[in-house]
Formats: C-alpha cells, sequence, structure tokens
C-alpha cells in the first residue's frame, strides 16, 4: 500500500495512471495454489480455463511468492501465459534457471553470504557445537550443507542435525522424538532455518521448556512475532537474528501513523488487523468490543503487532511494486515514441510484453538504493544483527546488536556488540556450547577417535613443550636457551652451569685432589729421605718415585675438570690424564715384572739378572707412555675436544662441557689404560706368593683390584649421568683410583719407615718378610 500510493502520487512516475492491486490467499499445497491462480486469472466467478471474466483491472503481474514452492507452483499455471512473476522470498538458486523459469524474477539479494555471516557469530563467541534444524525443502538442505561446510573450515562440529515438516505438530510422535533429541543435546546453541510456514508449526506448538535453555540463530525469514499472552514465546527470548540489511524509506513511519481502515474501506485485511490489534469492531453491533476510533494510530501499537520499521521482507515488496512500476513506465514511453495516439489507455497491454523491461530495469528507490532484476546481477545481501527480547507485559523488541558486511575488507567484515545483547533467561551471560571442556594453558586437545574433532580430551603438554592459550591443538617447544615452567605456560630462561669452583662440589673436588697430591708429595718425599733403607729400595727404587711422581701428577690433571671449560682445559684434561694414569699403570706394570724376574734372579745360571737392573723396566715405562702419547696425539690432531653447549641433557639448564670430539679416541685412550691395568693385575696376581724377601706383588694385586673396581663401575656410572655430574664422577674416579693405588702400594711401608723404623732393616725382613 505505501509503494502503490507514492506511485499513484508521483507526477513523474506514471503519471496520468492510477496503480491498483488485488491480493489473494496463499495456500500450501498444489492444489489449493493452482485454484487460487485460476481464480485470479479467471477473475471471481467460476474457474474457466483460457478464458478471463474480468473486463476491467486486469493485473499483469504477479507479486508473490514467499517460498520457492509456492513459486514453482504457480509458475507452473503463469508460465502459460508468460505472466511475469516477482517473487520477494530467499533468493534461490533453482529459480535463477532462464530455461526452467523464464518468467520468474527474484527481488531478494543472494544470501550466499549468510553461512558465513552465522559462522563468524559462532567464531566469536566460540561455539563449536551447535545444533541444526531445518525444514523438509531443498533449499534447506542446501543451506544447511553450505553452513556444514563452512562450519567444517572453521572446526566447527555438529551437535546434531534434525528436520522439521509443516505438520510437525500434529505428528505426536515425531514432536516427541524432536524434542527428546533437542533435550538430550549438550548444544546450548541451535541454527534453525527454513520456510516460514514450517517454521510457524514449531514457533505455536507448545512444547516444553527444553527450548528455554538454548539460544537461537535464524534468519529474518523465520517472523519472530509474538502472541499475545502466548507464554511459550519466552523460548525464543534472546535470539539472534540475521535479517537483510534495508534503508530507511523516506515516508514510511508517516504512512504507518496516518494509515486507517476508513481511508480504504475495501481493503478487508487492513480491516481485520485493525480489529484484532485494536479489540474493536468497524461497526456498531457487530462484535463484542467497542466501535474502532476514528483517530487511532498504529504507531500505539506494541511490536507484537506492527513495527515501525519496514521488515527486510517488506523492503523487498516495496522495491518490487517500485520495479513494475518503472517497467511499465519505460514500455509507456516506449510506445508513446512509436504510437503518438495512445491516449495512456492500456487496453492493449499484455503481461508477456513486460518481460523485455523488466530484465533490464535498473532504478534507485527512494532510500538511494539501486535495484536491479537482472538474473546475473543480484548481489550478495549484508545482514543487521538483531536480538529478540521479550518482556513480561506482552511486549517484545527487536534491538541491532550487529552487522554482517559480505564485501567489507577481511577481518572488518563482522561487527557484534556484545554488551547490548540480551540473553536467554537462563544463561545471563554469553555460556560457551562445546561437546568438551577447554583445555587450559599447560595442555594440549588430544583427539578421540571415532569422535568429532571438537569432542576431545586434554593432555598435558611433553617435556619441554608449553600452551600460554586455550584449546591449542599442539603444544609450542620452548627455544634451546629457554625450558618450560612447571605448569608448562611460559619459558623461562636456562641457567648456565658447570663444575666450577665456587660450588661445594666443586670446592670439595679440588681440594681433595690438592691435598692427595700434597701427601703423595710428602710420600715422596719420605722415600727419597729413606732411600736407603730396605723398603724403599725393594723392587726397584726408581720405579717407586715415577709411581709416586705420576700419582701425584694424576691428583692434579683433574683440576683440569673443574672450571669454565675452555679450549685450552678441552684439549688438555683428556690427554693428560691418559698420558699420567698410564705413566703409573705401566710403572706398576714394571714394579710386577720386577718381582717375577727377581725371583727368578735367584735361581743358578738365570739370565734374568741383566733385566733385574733399573734400565730394563724404566724402558718398559717409556715404549708403554710413547703408545699412549701417539694414540692421544692422533685423538688431537683428527678430532680434538672442543668446548660445547649442550642444551638437552638438563631440562632446566644450559650446560657447558667439553665435546670430547671422537669418542672412539677417546675409548681408545681408556681401554689401553685398562689394557695395561689387567696387564699388571693379572701378573701380580700371578707372583703374589713368591717366596722373596721383598715381594710386595700382594699390595698390587690388591691395588690394582681397587683400580679396576674403580674404572668398571665409572663405565655405567658415566653413561647414565649428564651434564656436571658427569665431570664430576669422571673426577671422582679419578682420585679414588689414584688413592687406591698410593694406598695400597705405599702407606703400609711409609707406616713401617715412619713409626715402626726397627723393621725397616736387612736382618729383620730376613727374619720377617713384609709379605
Amino acid at each position: 500500500m505505501c509503494a502503490v500510493e507514492e506511485i499513484n502520487r508521483n507526477t513523474k512516475l506514471l503519471p496520468n495512471m492510477t496503480l491498483g492491486f488485488h491480493i489473494f490467499n496463499a495456500y500450501h499445497n498444489d492444489e489449493r495454489t493452482l485454484e487460487s491462480s485460476l481464480v485470479w486469472l479467471s477473475g471471481q466467478g467460476p474457474t474457466i480455463p483460457n478464458y478471463s471474466c474480468e473486463r476491467q483491472g486486469k493485473s499483469i503481474v504477479v507479486i508473490g511468492g514467499a517460498t520457492s514452492e509456492l513459486t514453482v507452483a504457480m509458475g507452473s499455471l503463469l508460465e502459460l501465459y508468460r505472466f511475469p512473476q516477482i517473487t520477494y522470498g530467499l533468493f534461490d538458486p533453482l529459480l535463477n534457471d532462464p530455461v526452467q523459469f523464464p518468467s520468474v524474477y527474484q527481488m531478494a539479494s543472494r544470501d550466499t553470504s549468510l553461512p558465513l555471516a552465522m559462522v563468524r557469530l559462532m567464531l566469536h563467541f566460540k561455539w563449536t557445537w551447535v545444533g541444526l534444524v531445518a525444514s523438509d525443502d531443498s533449499r534447506s538442505e542446501k543451506f544447511i550443507r553450505d553452513l556444514q561446510e563452512e562450519m567444517v573450515r572453521n572446526d566447527i562440529c555438529v551437535a546434531f542435525k534434525q528436520k522439521i515438516f509443516y505438520d510437525v505438530t500434529e505428528d505426536n510422535d515425531y514432536l516427541s522424538y524432536f524434542l527428546k533429541k533437542l533435550f538430550c543435546s549438550t548444544a546450548r546453541v541451535i541454527v534453525i532455518y527454513g520456510n516460514t510456514d514450517t517454521l510457524l508449526t514449531l514457533r505455536f506448538s507448545k512444547v516444553p521448556h527444553t527450548l528455554l535453555y538454548r539460544l537461537w540463530i535464524t534468519s529474518s525469514h523465520w517472523d519472530i512475532a509474538k502472541k499475545p499472552g502466548y507464554v511459550y514465546f519466552d523460548n525464543f527470548h534472546g535470539a539472534l537474528i540475521f535479517s537483510d540489511q534495508t534503508s530507511k524509506i523516506p515516508g514510511f513511519k508517516h504512512f504507518l501513523k496516518t494509515v486507517n481502515p476508513a481511508k480504504d474501506p475495501e481493503n478487508i485485511f487492513l480491516q481485520n488487523f485493525w480489529n484484532s490489534a485494536f479489540g474493536c469492531t468497524s461497526e456498531i453491533g457487530k462484535g463484542d468490543g467497542a466501535v474502532c476510533s476514528p483517530n487511532a494510530s498504529l504507531d500505539t501499537l506494541r511490536l507484537s503487532y506492527v513495527d515501525l520499521t519496514m521488515s527486510d521482507q517488506s523492503y523487498t515488496v516495496y522495491n518490487a511494486v517500485y520495479a513494475v512500476a518503472w517497467a511499465l513506465h519505460e514500455m509507456f514511453l516506449v510506445r508513446s515514441e512509436l504510437e503518438s495516439n495512445r491516449n495512456g489507455n492500456n487496453s492493449g497491454i499484455y503481461p508477456w510484453q513486460l518481460h523485455s523491461f523488466l530484465k533490464n530495469i535498473n532504478f534507485n528507490n527512494s532510500a538511494g538504493n539501486l535495484v536491479v532484476l537482472a538474473e546475473k546481477k543480484n548481489s550478495v545481501a549484508n545482514y543487521d544483527i538483531l536480538n529478540y527480547v521479550t518482556f513480561g507485559n506482552d511486549t517484545e523488541v527487536l534491538v541491532k546488536v550487529g552487522e554482517f558486511i559480505s564485501e567489507a575488507p577481511l577481518g572488518q567484515e563482522f561487527i557484534i556488540q556484545q554488551k547490548t545483547i540480551v540473553w536467554p533467561r537462563s544463561w545471563g551471560e554469553p555460556l560457551p556450547s562445546r561437546c568438551s571442556k577447554v583445555c587450559s594453558p599447560g595442555f594440549h586437545i588430544k583427539a578421540l577417535e571415532g569422535k568429532p574433532v571438537c569432542c576431545f580430551d586434554c593432555a598435558p603438554c611433553p617435556q619441554g613443550q608449553i600452551s600460554n592459550q586455550t584449546d591449542r591443538d599442539q603444544c609450542m617447544k620452548c627455544p634451546e636457551d629457554q625450558y618450560p615452567n612447571r605448569e608448562r605456560i611460559h619459558c623461562l630462561p636456562k641457567r648456565v652451569t658447570f663444575l666450577a669452583y665456587e660450588e661445594t662440589l666443586g670446592m670439595a673436588l679440588a681440594s681433595i685432589a690438592a691435598s692427595l697430591s700434597l701427601l703423595t708429595v710428602l710420600v715422596l718425599w719420605v722415600f727419597v729421605k729413606h732411600r736407603d733403607t730396605p723398603i724403599v729400595k725393594a723392587n726397584n727404587r726408581d720405579l717407586s718415585y715415577l709411581l709416586l711422581f705420576s700419582l701425584s701428577l694424576c691428583f692434579l690433571c683433574s683440576l683440569f675438570f673443574i672450571g669454565r671449560p675452555s679450549a685450552a682445559n678441552c684439549l688438555l684434561r683428556q690427554t693428560t690424564f691418559g698420558v699420567m694414569f698410564t705413566v703409573a699403570i705401566s710403572s706398576i706394570l714394571a714394579k710386577t715384572i720386577t718381582v717375577v724376574l727377581a725371583f727368578r734372579a735367584t735361581r743358578p745360571g738365570s739370565r734374568s739378572r741383566r733385566w733385574v737392573g733399573s734400565r730394563g723396566p724404566i724402558s718398559l715405562v717409556v715404549f708403554c707412555t710413547f703408545i699412549q702419547v701417539m694414540l692421544c696425539a692422533i685423538w688431537l690432531l683428527l678430532s680434538p675436544p672442543f668446548p660445547d653447549v649442550d642444551t638437552h641433557s638438563d631440562p632446566e639448564h644450559i650446560i657447558l662441557e667439553c665435546n670430547e670430539g671422537s669418542l672412539i679416541a677417546f675409548y681408545s685412550v681408556l681401554g689401553y689404560i685398562a689394557f695395561l691395568a689387567l696387564g699388571s693385575f693379572t701378573v701380580a696376581f700371578l707372583a703374589r706368593n713368591l717366596p722373596d724377601t721383598f715381594n710386595e706383588a700382594k699390595f698390587i694385586t690388591f691395588s690394582m683390584l681397587v683400580f679396576c673396581s674403580v674404572w668398571i663401575s665409572f663405565l655405567p656410572t658415566y653413561q647414565s649421568t649428564k651434564g656436571k655430574m658427569m665431570v664430576a664422577v669422571e673426577v671422582f674416579s679419578i682420585l679414588s683410583s689414584s688413592a687406591g693405588l698410593l694406598g695400597c702400594i705405599f702407606i703400609p711401608k711409609c707406616y713401617v719407615i715412619l713409626l715402626q723404623p726397627q723393621k725397616n732393616t736387612t736382618k729383620f725382613l730376613k727374619k720377617n718378610p713384609i709379605s
């Protein structure tokens, strides 16, 4: 009515003509739709196909088709006469087929961006577990399919998917099944989509308060309008509605304020609405209410009856009426040029003649927006996000809380004013809709086999990794110089560590090494001072000096292992240790061989006497040491040790250490020492019971047993420790094995030399051998 009145007042559009309209009921089955279409085509009398009983006021275009089903049902008949049919319902790609529906024009914008808009809303509030409800028709199926694809791309899962039918309330079993499915679902958010007629049956059905605990997302084509006094409508309180953006039509509010059935008594629809809205009757004595006031105005009504802003569907109808008017205007202009004498008479107008003008029509409506009916020029819709709010006094309101602009730059297309949203009464605040609980920082998502991606367990982050956000798919590794805190939420800087002199362990080992080295020097001094006594002279005095000197250096070489690793001490620590221990062990081997040769030299005619002197044993020590020196030289030339950083062994520390370079060379040095030690132990063990007055083979056997025990224990312990403790194990092994040699071989002799000098004589020893 608003558009028709504006056009009839416009002197520049269809001048000297009056635009009118007929209103017919649209039914929801094919038979009644065809019947209604035939009544419209034939006139108000009996329906006679191919005949028209209307002599005046013939219609030349149909504006209708709130649903695709109605459009198709009417089109099957209207297409026979090539009647233009302009639909104001949701855009349907199937109706855009020019071969199948050449006379159908769609006013609505394409809603291909609606699934994306709804998914943006879900992502904003982190709703990842959503139910889907749709009417049973092909268009709704396509929408749900597109919505699911967009949800999958954004890791949002479908909690359930359910169709509803036009007569759902009449089928109690199906309604019970639907409500049970809704009740059992853990989804708090449900998208509902479909044609108005099907959803009306759910809207006005007396369903329990199962719906009350859900938030509904829908489009404005599900016309939420409160039925007065209808308590179940609170179930949809707080719903979020995506409505096609419309522009403000100048004069529309004035039209609503001034419209009155008294001005248009033939409009029975307006009269019936007026009587219902104001609770009055148009005539005295007709009905129970009072007579309607002639000054009544729609702007005094609640939203339950009328919205003073034009809805998106009304906006589409408004544009459709103008499109017809402009098409007629263009057609008459063309005719006036061809035939100057028409006098504005439209008796020669046929509906099919309007197609060429409708296909090419484009104009700016009164709001300044461009309107185009060309089949390939339908723009993509933009949406206002409306919040549906109901009140206890039977009033309701739609509040704009956001918008979605499909053509806007990425990240700016979705706007929401969260603070202005009124949530369902059981919420009070935006609640999550999830299949699983939130994985807090320090945990990551662990997928469950056979479950949707939204249903998962939360597993702690692995060692060395963190997650500082909720619902992380994977944890992040800390940089090499950092480590996770106990909660594995953020990384902390690692502390640099090594076996330092300043710490207790390093200080203790250094003190022990220095003390034992000093003790060895004292023993050497005692032996030098009493060099002419029988005990000192026994088993080659020079070898004893050499052994004590090498043991003193063995204790001191352990200091290379303490302190911050540098290139110099990394090169010296293992090679010095290997050479000094080789000197010590080869000296012991030479002393043991000396015992055997000394025993054989006592036999008459023995050739072993020439080997008992000091030159032979010293030569053996030099030869054995030379082999070790060559091994160390090859090691240093080919793959020398170097300072290194270990960031993996200790999760909380960066360990400064010496990389041995070549493990083969390192274990070759140790293996050679082990070979000499095994040889010394074997010879000493075999010679322990030789009947010689000065036989010290028993002491050597015991000392080598201690030495071998220490280093056999060293290998597994060394491999199982990391960082500075590994260094401490090697230092301890060096000190304990060296101390074992010193204590087992020389302490008993020092005891006799210092505390029992009377026993340190040739006469006493011949009577009481030290063995």
